[in-house]
Protein backbone atom coordinates (compact mmCIF):
# COMPACT_ATOMS: atom_id res chain seq x y z
CA UNK A 1 0.00 0.00 0.00
CA UNK A 2 1.52 3.27 -0.90
CA UNK A 3 2.70 5.16 1.89
CA UNK A 4 0.77 8.22 1.51
CA UNK A 5 -2.86 6.67 1.69
CA UNK A 6 -2.00 4.44 4.74
CA UNK A 7 -1.24 7.81 6.16
CA UNK A 8 -4.08 10.05 5.64
CA UNK A 9 -6.34 7.11 6.39
CA UNK A 10 -4.94 6.86 10.04
CA UNK A 11 -5.48 10.58 10.60
CA UNK A 12 -8.81 10.79 9.00
CA UNK A 13 -9.55 13.97 8.39
CA UNK A 14 -7.21 15.71 10.62
CA UNK A 15 -4.62 18.53 9.13
CA UNK A 16 -1.43 16.35 7.33
CA UNK A 17 1.64 17.86 6.00
CA UNK A 18 3.16 15.19 4.18
CA UNK A 19 6.31 15.13 1.86
CA UNK A 20 5.69 15.20 -1.59
CA UNK A 21 8.96 15.49 -3.03
CA UNK A 22 11.27 13.13 -1.55
CA UNK A 23 14.79 14.76 -2.53
CA UNK A 24 14.29 17.89 -0.64
CA UNK A 25 16.32 18.81 1.68
CA UNK A 26 16.34 20.68 5.18
CA UNK A 27 18.99 22.87 3.91
CA UNK A 28 15.95 24.27 1.45
CA UNK A 29 14.89 27.88 2.03
CA UNK A 30 11.95 28.11 0.68
CA UNK A 31 9.29 26.76 3.63
CA UNK A 32 6.88 24.75 1.07
CA UNK A 33 9.31 23.38 -1.08
CA UNK A 34 8.69 19.45 -1.08
CA UNK A 35 5.30 20.10 0.97
CA UNK A 36 1.64 19.60 -0.09
CA UNK A 37 -0.95 20.46 2.27
CA UNK A 38 -3.61 17.81 2.83
CA UNK A 39 -5.91 19.95 3.54
CA UNK A 40 -6.12 24.03 3.22
CA UNK A 41 -7.78 25.32 6.51
CA UNK A 42 -7.97 29.29 7.11
CA UNK A 43 -6.63 28.22 10.44
CA UNK A 44 -3.54 27.33 9.05
CA UNK A 45 -3.19 30.39 7.13
CA UNK A 46 -3.80 32.92 9.93
CA UNK A 47 -1.46 30.92 12.38
CA UNK A 48 1.34 31.33 9.58
CA UNK A 49 0.31 35.20 8.82
CA UNK A 50 0.60 35.49 12.43
CA UNK A 51 4.53 33.96 12.43
CA UNK A 52 5.12 36.02 9.36
CA UNK A 53 3.36 39.02 11.34
CA UNK A 54 5.44 38.07 15.08
CA UNK A 55 9.24 37.61 12.69
CA UNK A 56 8.29 40.72 11.10
CA UNK A 57 7.93 42.43 14.46
CA UNK A 58 10.91 40.83 16.33
CA UNK A 59 13.33 41.75 13.20
CA UNK A 60 11.99 45.31 13.85
CA UNK A 61 13.07 45.54 17.01
CA UNK A 62 16.56 43.68 16.68
CA UNK A 63 16.87 46.09 14.05
CA UNK A 64 15.94 48.71 16.16
CA UNK A 65 17.97 47.30 18.70
CA UNK A 66 21.09 47.01 16.54
CA UNK A 67 20.69 50.98 15.62
CA UNK A 68 20.51 52.04 19.30
CA UNK A 69 23.39 50.12 20.05
CA UNK A 70 25.44 51.22 17.49
CA UNK A 71 24.85 54.88 17.95
CA UNK A 72 25.68 53.62 21.75
CA UNK A 73 28.92 52.57 20.33
CA UNK A 74 29.22 55.51 18.04
CA UNK A 75 29.30 57.94 21.11
CA UNK A 76 31.37 56.18 23.20
CA UNK A 77 34.15 55.87 20.38
CA UNK A 78 33.58 59.83 20.37
CA UNK A 79 33.70 60.24 23.53
CA UNK A 80 36.84 58.23 23.67
CA UNK A 81 38.77 59.95 20.66
CA UNK A 82 38.11 63.63 22.22
CA UNK A 83 39.14 62.05 25.77
CA UNK A 84 42.32 60.55 23.69
CA UNK A 85 43.27 63.83 21.84
CA UNK A 86 43.11 66.18 25.22
CA UNK A 87 45.84 63.72 26.84
CA UNK A 88 47.69 63.70 24.23
CA UNK A 89 47.90 67.13 23.85
CA UNK A 90 48.64 67.55 27.23
CA UNK A 91 51.46 64.76 26.52
CA UNK A 92 53.04 67.20 23.92
CA UNK A 93 52.68 70.62 25.78
CA UNK A 94 54.58 68.31 28.88
CA UNK A 95 57.28 67.33 26.57
CA UNK A 96 57.70 70.38 24.85
CA UNK A 97 58.31 71.92 28.16
CA UNK A 98 60.73 69.22 29.16
CA UNK A 99 62.56 69.39 25.69
CA UNK A 100 62.66 73.39 26.08
CA UNK A 101 64.12 72.71 29.28
CA UNK A 102 66.44 70.34 28.34
CA UNK A 103 67.30 72.52 25.25
CA UNK A 104 67.85 75.22 27.14
CA UNK A 105 70.44 73.29 29.72
CA UNK A 106 72.15 72.44 26.86
CA UNK A 107 72.55 75.59 24.98
CA UNK A 108 74.15 77.12 28.56
CA UNK A 109 76.43 73.95 28.84
CA UNK A 110 77.63 74.97 25.18
CA UNK A 111 77.96 78.26 25.94
CA UNK A 112 80.03 77.78 29.15
CA UNK A 113 82.08 74.83 27.01
CA UNK A 114 82.70 77.87 24.20
CA UNK A 115 84.06 79.86 26.65
CA UNK A 116 86.55 77.33 28.10
CA UNK A 117 87.80 76.69 24.84
CA UNK A 118 88.46 80.44 23.61
CA UNK A 119 90.16 80.88 26.76
CA UNK A 120 92.42 77.95 26.49
CA UNK A 121 92.98 79.05 23.13
CA UNK A 122 93.82 82.61 24.57
CA UNK A 123 96.02 81.25 26.81
CA UNK A 124 97.93 78.71 23.77
CA UNK A 125 98.19 82.19 21.70
CA UNK A 126 99.96 84.16 24.08
CA UNK A 127 102.16 81.48 25.39
CA UNK A 128 103.11 80.48 21.51
CA UNK A 129 104.10 84.20 20.86
CA UNK A 130 106.12 84.66 23.90
CA UNK A 131 108.04 81.71 22.99
CA UNK A 132 108.69 82.88 19.42
CA UNK A 133 109.79 86.24 20.88
CA UNK A 134 112.20 84.70 23.16
CA UNK A 135 113.55 81.63 20.39
CA UNK A 136 113.27 83.42 16.99
CA UNK A 137 116.13 81.46 15.36
CA UNK A 138 115.07 78.12 16.40
CA UNK A 139 111.63 79.16 15.83
CA UNK A 140 112.53 80.06 12.21
CA UNK A 141 114.95 77.17 11.33
CA UNK A 142 111.91 74.78 12.96
CA UNK A 143 109.34 76.45 10.54
CA UNK A 144 111.75 76.37 7.45
CA UNK A 145 112.27 72.03 8.31
CA UNK A 146 108.72 71.41 8.53
CA UNK A 147 108.14 73.32 4.86
CA UNK A 148 110.78 70.88 3.29
CA UNK A 149 109.25 67.58 4.96
CA UNK A 150 105.49 68.95 3.56
CA UNK A 151 107.36 69.64 0.13
CA UNK A 152 108.86 66.36 0.05
CA UNK A 153 105.51 64.83 1.24
CA UNK A 154 103.22 66.37 -1.44
CA UNK A 155 105.78 65.69 -4.28
CA UNK A 156 105.34 62.13 -4.12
Amino acid sequence: MDSKLWFMRNLRHKEVTVMSNPFSTPDNLDPEAGFTHATDSPDIAKAANDLRNAAGEKAREFAATAEAKAHELKDRAIESAQQFRSTAVEKAAALKVAATDRAQHFRESATGQWEDTRVKAKELHVTAEDYIRQNPTKCVLSALGVGFLIGLIVRR
